[in-house]
């Protein structure tokens, strides 16, 4: 799919904590598309006859062991293209202080930390996906015009 940059449905799952925290992950090397890179939000590929809100509770689960029964909240849709990929995302909102399990093949680590800390990082020259940083800007400007701050207070 990416080889051929077709397009194709995601989801993109902003998990943080109940302090603003945001789970960034740090992608293994075994990943085909940006290996080693962080990435803000959980999700991945939507299956053939899997809905979004049905992705959105797998790749969680998977990815950083938050169950479905975590209530993850919809949030927007939107379009993203690079010379890489082409993709519909759905983002989803999830808040879970409970212990994370970590998918070993997808996932190396998590790095706890806010919005206001990604960007930094971003400006020192640590690699993000583009997709994931895309889907946060999207997601700060979907706050802003809820009159939300990114910690949820």
């Amino acid at each position: 799919m990416r080889k051929e940059r077709l397009l194709h449905r995601s989801t993109y799952i902003f998990a943080r904590n109940s302090q603003g925290e945001y789970y960034v992950q740090k992608r293994t090397m075994l990943k085909d598309y940006c290996p080693g890179y962080y990435e803000v939000v959980a999700g991945g590929v939507v299956g053939a006859g899997e809905t979004y809100a049905e992705n959105a509770d797998r790749e969680a689960e998977e990815e950083l062991g938050i169950p479905p029964s975590a209530g993850k909240k919809h949030l927007f849709t939107f379009l993203y293209q690079d010379e890489r990929i082409r993709v519909f995302g759905d983002a989803w909102e999830v808040v879970w202080d409970g212990a994370l399990t970590l998918q070993k093949e997808e996932v190396e680590s998590v790095h706890p930390m806010t919005l206001e800390e990604v960007f930094i990082r971003v400006e020192a020259g640590d690699k993000f996906t583009p997709d994931s940083l895309y889907a946060t800007r999207k997601y700060l400007d979907f706050l802003r015009e809820k009159g939300e701050k990114s910690n949820g207070n």
